[in-house]
């Protein structure tokens, strides 16, 4: 267990294999932070502390991220959304509030598809939601072979990650905050890292938005060039009851890039979902 931020945080496992990391602060309701595609739980720091104040506040490393386990198997977005629960189930929840960033909304999505009653609401940060009619086949072989060439060659994430993370801030982030969104990228497990990119890029069953019946707040920063604001109002105008916040000159990792606007919007959206 450490102090930060005078929040105790307190790191624990969660099995059995592949059994997940995660970071913990507070008690209450139970509110998991999930990372994007090239992330970690560490991302999510700066709202363990702010909402570990009221709320059983957990930051995980997802399967074959971090210091969760790696597996040998083919990856399906079943798997993430499972664990959700196994994460739930842990903490004797009932129902779980899920904030999702990138990848991370597109799990907490899939996790209300399958799993609705245990969904208390949704927060969808920096995401985007693709369709068969959407992601042309060709456009997605394109972008697959893009991204697995240099690590297939040979390069490590820590070569690639201070190019990547040029494609993904604002133009407002401080140096602190890109350094830590550089390591995570760095950080990064090859062989998982390759198979969350091919099922994510392919995934395609996506819940009918129409159908959402839980609290939603959709966030998006103002520069996000990934997941960008006219996608996110698409989303929000598609889910009934949604509200959408726009975090000014934030990019693609809106909590990291700005967390105080990122806690404050969150925090109003919270006030009247629990």
């Amino acid at each position: 267990m450490s102090l930060v931020a005078n929040t105790l945080v307190s790191t624990e496992r969660i099995g059995p294999a592949p059994s997940l990391c995660v970071d913990r602060a507070g008690d209450g309701q139970l509110l998991l932070f999930l990372h994007g595609i090239g992330g970690n739980r560490g991302n999510w720091t700066a709202q363990l502390c702010h909402f570990g104040r009221r709320f059983t506040a957990v930051a995980w490393d997802a399967r074959g991220y971090g210091d969760s386990d790696d597996y040998d198997d083919a990856l399906a977005m079943a798997d993430f959304s499972d664990d959700v629960i196994r994460v739930a189930d842990h903490y004797g929840a009932r129902r779980i509030h899920l904030v999702g960033l990138s990848m991370g909304g597109r799990i907490a999505l899939d996790s209300w598809r399958r799993f609705p009653d245990r969904i208390a609401s949704l927060t969808l940060a920096d995401t985007s939601a693709g369709s068969k009619e959407t992601q042309a086949p060709g456009k997605v072989e394109v972008f697959l072979a893009a991204r697995r060439a240099p690590l297939l060659a040979g390069q490590t994430p820590a070569e690639l990650a201070p190019v990547l993370v040029e494609q993904i801030i604002g133009p407002n982030i401080g140096a602190v905050q890109k350094t830590h969104l550089t390591d995570s990228l760095a950080a990064l497990h090859s062989a998982s890292y390759l198979k969350t990119l091919e099922m994510v890029t392919r995934f395609t069953d996506f819940p009918d938005f129409a159908t959402i019946d839980v609290p939603t707040l959709v966030i998006v920063g103002s520069e996000d060039r990934v997941a960008p604001p006219q996608v996110a109002r698409a989303m929000t105008d598609a889910i009934p009851g949604a509200r959408l916040e726009v975090i000014d000159g934030a990019g693609h990792i809106s909590n990291v890039e700005a967390p105080d606007e990122f806690n404050r919007v969150l925090d109003h959206f919270l006030a009247n979902a629990e």
